[in-house]
């Protein structure tokens, strides 16, 4: 299977369902298609052999389990060298508070999504751990105050 499959409605349906729940059973998912259990596995192991499906999780509810902060931090880094932007990334892998970051275009080189279990932690882990990581030149933190959307999936419908 190429590793650029393209996707069909049935896929697509597929990818919903898991996206949604993804403890679903094969017997469940192959009910809601109206598709034999074979060919629904087999389709399945297709999204997943492409690496379009690249593993499977839980959603949680931050909040239940101590994150109630929720920071968008966006840090530019002095040198733009390969090896400091890597550097730089490799560190931010390590950190557990960290749980995104993107390199972006504009007036920062990177946006970090971070969560904290209040403004004390998420002070002392900003000044303490952020602020040291290297080549830091600037950051700035912007304090998410209401989740309107938070991530639940990525929008897989909108394939014709």
């Amino acid at each position: 299977m190429p590793k650029n499959k393209k996707i069909d409605k049935t896929d697509v349906k597929i990818l919903e369902l898991l996206q949604k729940d993804s403890r679903i059973t094969t017997a469940e998912l192959s009910e809601q298609l109206s598709l034999s259990t074979s060919p629904c596995w087999r389709r399945v192991k297709q999204l997943e052999d492409t690496g379009i499906i690249q593993g499977y999780g839980v959603l949680l509810d931050r909040k239940k389990i101590d994150l109630g902060v929720m920071v968008f931090v966006r840090v530019s880094i002095d040198s733009h060298s390969e090896k400091e932007a890597k550097k730089f990334e490799e560190e931010v892998m390590a950190l557990d508070y960290v749980v995104a970051c993107y390199s972006i275009g504009g007036d920062a080189d990177f946006l970090l999504q971070v969560v904290s279990p209040d403004l004390d932690t998420y002070a002392e882990f900003s000044m303490s751990t952020i602020r040291r990581l290297p080549g830091i030149k600037e950051m700035q933190s912007m304090f998410a105050l209401k989740e309107i959307k938070p991530f639940a999936g990525f929008p897989v419908n909108i394939y014709p």
